[in-house]
């Protein structure tokens, strides 16, 4: 798959899971924070909540299952992300978690496949912050 094509598969990936997580009631916001160190896919508010998302976009489940590409070093890597962002904006006080939405497009599929891991993961390594 080239690069162009890529970078379109994962967008309409993040299209599709911010509406799945609007229709659950969340808002968005922020797309695509990025910084120096690397990108947060959306960032959302359930309720009080500060919600760190992670969106993982297949056509197929050659390479695996989305959700299987969330590696202890990504989770570190966000949670870095993540505590620098609510440091920024002054929200060390504020409840956050993790959640990952799995976009998967397959040939026999009409619809792609959504599935939404709520709290996936824990921030992880030496600067954690919950």
């Amino acid at each position: 798959m080239t690069n162009r094509r890529h970078t379109r598969l994962g967008e309409r990936g993040e299209q599709l899971a911010e509406r799945h997580l609007v229709k659950l009631g969340m808002t968005v916001v922020e797309r695509r924070h990025r910084t120096r160190r690397g990108e947060i896919d959306l960032v959302c508010r359930d309720g009080a909540t500060l919600v760190f998302v992670e969106v993982k976009t297949r056509q197929s489940n050659r390479a695996g299952a989305p959700v299987a590409s969330i590696t202890p070093s990504k989770q570190r890597r966000l949670s870095r992300l993540a505590l620098a962002y609510l440091k920024h904006h002054e929200l060390l006080d504020c409840p956050a978690r993790f959640d990952v939405v799995s976009v998967a497009f397959t040939e026999n599929m009409t619809e792609p496949r959504i599935d939404h891991f709520r709290d996936a993961f824990p921030a992880t390594g030496t600067d954690c912050f919950f």
